[in-house]
């Protein structure tokens, strides 16, 4: 069975290179940066990870401008999607704030871009794929 991937991103270079990776590795990936769309497709979908951008600068739900620590925490706190692992990603390096981004996420882990190192990527995604196939 095919693995189900959702990434929330408003870079075009990004999502050709999210495209491209998890059409390799086998995976089916819904490319989205509104938020609107996001909670409809994950609300009528089940997904195995959801892949979120900690900025997106163009994306708005309900009618308000949001970024990936809103929504990250809105999926969090919603019964029905809370065990749905998230990976945000964030060009910020590690330090303080960008560690408290984290932590007020409530995202399940995080990956420093630009992704430079491919395989270090896919060993990140698959490894979350297989923490948390058994939680459902």
């Amino acid at each position: 069975m095919k693995k189900n991937i959702i990434v929330m991103e408003d870079d075009v270079f990004l999502k050709e290179f999210y495209s491209f990776v998890f059409n390799k590795m086998g995976y089916a990936a819904d490319l989205l940066e509104d938020g609107d769309m996001f909670f409809q497709k994950l609300n009528s979908k089940k997904y195995d990870l959801i892949i979120m951008d900690l900025s997106l600068k163009n994306t708005y739900y309900n009618g308000k401008k949001v970024n990936g620590v809103v929504l990250s925490q809105i999926v969090k706190n919603t019964e029905s999607l809370k065990e749905t692992p998230i990976v945000l990603v964030t060009a910020h390096s590690v330090d303080y704030q960008s560690k408290h981004l984290f932590d007020e996420s409530l995202a399940d882990d995080y990956i420093i871009k630009p992704i430079s190192d491919v395989k270090l990527f896919i060993n990140k995604i698959d490894s979350m794929m297989e923490q948390y196939s058994n939680h459902y």
